[in-house]
């Protein structure tokens, strides 16, 4: 019963409460200070189950009134009120029981690359790129380049970006992945549909602490930065590329004309791409969780569609099909492909915990 599972967070929290009002604890800043929090992790739970609770007694003390003849009708009037209610406050408590990313509340480092398809692939990295900046400016979030490979046709080889505010990784964790666009390009005289691919990496930023490389693992080369067509566009040796010699990922900045500030943005991204890799590799290694994820473990996987000529956006994972393209790709209604992503991942979490 949903009501047996909600008693332990009750205990724990009645249990901080009275840990918290001791003067052992308030004397020990640091041990005050976890038990705060983890008492406000629960807060809301909490709250929500003793209302819930509350609700089913309610319930059961009107039926006790049906056998009263005086009071029995206004008792199912009251029943009509309560009873609807008890559907609702289980399926929130179900998302708030649901185990928590821990990565949710981060910012992201965003990784946009041309695929197959050539000048088309860049100038759709453009496209999409601009749609996630619209996106990010209507739930003010921060957008900082962090390195960018503009292509001669316009958009970009490569983009680079950190993306930072209020619980971005929870709403844009499922876009990693190949993104494939159908649609004439402006180049085309016969009005042919063509078909090419970008693919979308998204890791969460991390701090030093949580990410510690050593210096003798790291390759360190400086360069002449370069612009489209090879003209170089820096007269100093102010690009940066690092290779991680363990793993084998490079890292190449050189959109500053300062070598030191290429060198802070590029070992962003390394930190942000090993921690990606062991969550990846964590995420191998769990059967439960990989079952369960709509789509944030295989980056190789074609996860969505992105039809011009028929004003179509298809998710291949969950099946949903918008014919809503433009407006989604203005930012306005990016929400209406990734709400479903984020419901159907919850479903099957609560599914798999037997909620």
């Amino acid at each position: 019963m949903l009501a047996d599972k909600l008693t332990p967070f009750i205990n724990r929290y009645n249990e901080l409460s009275n840990m918290l009002s001791s003067p052992d604890i308030t004397s020990d800043i640091k041990r005050m200070t976890a038990l705060s929090k983890e008492q406000a992790s629960i807060e809301e739970i909490v709250e929500k189950a003793q209302a819930y609770k509350n609700l089913l007694k309610s319930i059961e003390e009107t039926k006790m009134l049906l056998g009263d003849s005086e009071m029995a009708e206004m008792a199912k009037e009251e029943l009509k009120e309560l009873e609807p209610q008890v559907e609702e406050f289980e399926e929130e408590i179900k998302l708030l029981l649901l185990p928590k990313d821990p990565n949710d509340d981060r910012n992201i480092i965003l990784e946009l690359r041309a695929g197959a398809g050539g000048d088309e692939a860049a100038i759709f990295v453009g496209n999409l790129f601009d749609a996630y900046t619209r996106y990010a400016d209507l739930k003010g979030w921060k957008i900082e380049l962090l390195s960018t490979s503009p292509s001669d046709a316009g958009g970009y080889k490569e983009v680079i970006a950190l993306m930072s505010g209020d619980k971005v990784y929870s709403k844009l964790k499922y876009e990693g992945g190949t993104h494939r666009v159908q649609r004439v390009p402006a180049t085309e005289s016969q009005g042919r549909v063509h078909t090419s691919a970008i693919t979308v990496a998204v890791m969460p930023e991390v701090e030093d602490v949580e990410v510690q490389i050593n210096e003798n693992d790291l390759k360190i080369d400086v360069m002449r930065s370069s612009g489209c067509g090879g003209q170089s566009v820096n007269t100093t040796d102010s690009a940066v590329r690092i290779t991680h010699l363990p793993t084998g990922i490079v890292v190449t900045n050189q959109d500053q004309k300062s070598q030191h500030k290429n060198k802070e943005k590029a070992m962003k991204v390394l930190k942000a791409r090993l921690y990606d890799l062991e969550m990846q590799e964590t995420l191998a290694k769990d059967a439960a969780a990989r079952a369960a994820q709509v789509g944030t473990g295989d980056r190789s996987g074609r996860i969505r569609t992105y039809n011009y000529p028929q004003n179509r956006i298809s998710d291949h994972r969950i099946n949903l099909t918008l014919y809503r393209l433009e407006e989604i790709m203005s930012g306005g209604l990016f929400d209406d492909i990734i709400d479903p992503l984020i419901a159907d991942n919850q479903a099957k979490i609560i599914e798999a915990a037997g909620l």
